[in-house]
C-alpha cells in the first residue's frame, strides 16, 4: 500500500483515509480528489495491495484510519453470471469482513454499490428506500455488500450507488465508443435502455465531499445515489460523445438490446433519484451532458502513451 502525503502530517492528528481498489477508474479518481483538497492524508490500497476476502489483512488496513472509502469490486457482469459464487465472495462477503474491520476500528465507511441492485421495471427514478430485486448475479453480489454495510454499520457506513461510470482509467463504454470510430463508418448502439452516463471524477469528487459531511457529523448513514442528473439511452450518450469530440454524430445508429445477447440481462431502466444528498447538505450531481462536456474538455479521452 502507498501513503499519498498531503498537506497534513499524520503525526500531527489528521484524519487518515484508506482507499481501498486504489488501482481501478474510480479509485484512482478518488485519491486524486482528496491530494487535491489537500485535507487527509490517503492510503492507497490497491488490489494487489489488499485482498477483501481476507478478513485478517483487512483488519491491519484499516487500523489507524478514521473513514474508508471502498471502490474495490468485482466488476465483470457477465463473468459474474458465469462464477456468481466467486463474484460474491468479493463483492459480498468482502464487504462484509471490511464493514467488520470497519467496526472493528471504529472507521466510517463508504462503499460504493450499484443501479443493478433493482429490476430496472420502473417508470420513474428510484428511490434510495425503493425495494431492491436485482435481475442478474452481479446485482444479488452487490446487493449482499449493501445488506452488509447496513447491519454491521448502522450509524457509520454509506452505500452510494452509481451507474454508467465512465473515466479516464480502465474499459468503458464512451472511450470505446470513441475508440471505435477510428476503425469503424458507422457504430449500432442500443436505444431502448435508459440510464445515467456519471464521470467518475465527479463522482469522486461527490465521495469525497459525502465522507468530510460524515466525518462532521452531518451526513446521515444509508444510502445514497451517486449518478449525474437526468436521463440518456447508449444511443443518447454515443452521439453525445461524438458531438462533443468533433465527430459526426450521425454515424451512431440505433438499435435494441435484443440484438446484443449477453449472459447477464441488463435491467431497461437505471435512472436513480437523488432525494438523499439534501440530508447530507449537498446538492444532487450536475447534468449528465455536463458531466460529459466537462470530461472531454480535461482530455479524458484523449490517448495516452
Amino acid at each position: 500500500m502507498s501513503d499519498a502525503v498531503t498537506n497534513e502530517d499524520p503525526a500531527a492528528g489528521s484524519t487518515r483515509w484508506l482507499v481501498t481498489g486504489a488501482g481501478g477508474m474510480l479509485g484512482q479518481e478518488v485519491v486524486a480528489a482528496l491530494a487535491a483538497a489537500a485535507a487527509a492524508a490517503v492510503t492507497a490500497a490497491t488490489r494487489a495491495d489488499l485482498d477483501l476476502t481476507d478478513p485478517a489483512a483487512l483488519l491491519a488496513a484499516v487500523r489507524g484510519h478514521r473513514i474508508v472509502v471502498n471502490a474495490a469490486a468485482w466488476t465483470d457482469v457477465d463473468g459474474a453470471e458465469a462464477d456468481e459464487a466467486a463474484a460474491t465472495v468479493v463483492n459480498g462477503d468482502g464487504v462484509r469482513h471490511l464493514a467488520a474491520a470497519c467496526a472493528a476500528a471504529g472507521a466510517l465507511l463508504i462503499h460504493v454499490s450499484t443501479d443493478y441492485v433493482f429490476p430496472g421495471d420502473a417508470k420513474e427514478p428510484y428511490r434510495e428506500d425503493d425495494p431492491t430485486g436485482p435481475v442478474n448475479a452481479y446485482g444479488r453480489g452487490k446487493l449482499a455488500g449493501e445488506l452488509a454495510v447496513a447491519e454491521l454499520l448502522p450509524d457509520s457506513g454509506y452505500t452510494v450507488r452509481t451507474a454508467w461510470l465512465y473515466g479516464a482509467h480502465g474499459r468503458n463504454f464512451v472511450a470505446t465508443m470513441l475508440k471505435l470510430a477510428a476503425t469503424h463508418e458507422t457504430l449500432d448502439v442500443v436505444d431502448d435502455q435508459l440510464g445515467q452516463p456519471t464521470w467518475a471524477r465527479a463522482l469522486a469528487v461527490r465521495l469525497t465531499e459525502l465522507g468530510r459531511a460524515a466525518l462532521a457529523g452531518d451526513a446521515p448513514a444509508g444510502a445514497y445515489h451517486g449518478t449525474a442528473a437526468g436521463q440518456a439511452t447508449w444511443y443518447e450518450l454515443a452521439r453525445a460523445a461524438f458531438e462533443l469530440s468533433g465527430l459526426d454524430p450521425d454515424r451512431i445508429r440505433p438499435t435494441t438490446a435484443d440484438k446484443f445477447v449477453r449472459p447477464a440481462k441488463r435491467p431497461a431502466y437505471s435512472v436513480l433519484g437523488h432525494d438523499r444528498w439534501s440530508a447530507a447538505g449537498l446538492p444532487a450531481m450536475a447534468d449528465w451532458r455536463d458531466e460529459l462536456k466537462a470530461a472531454v474538455a480535461a482530455g479524458t479521452f484523449a490517448p495516452r502513451p
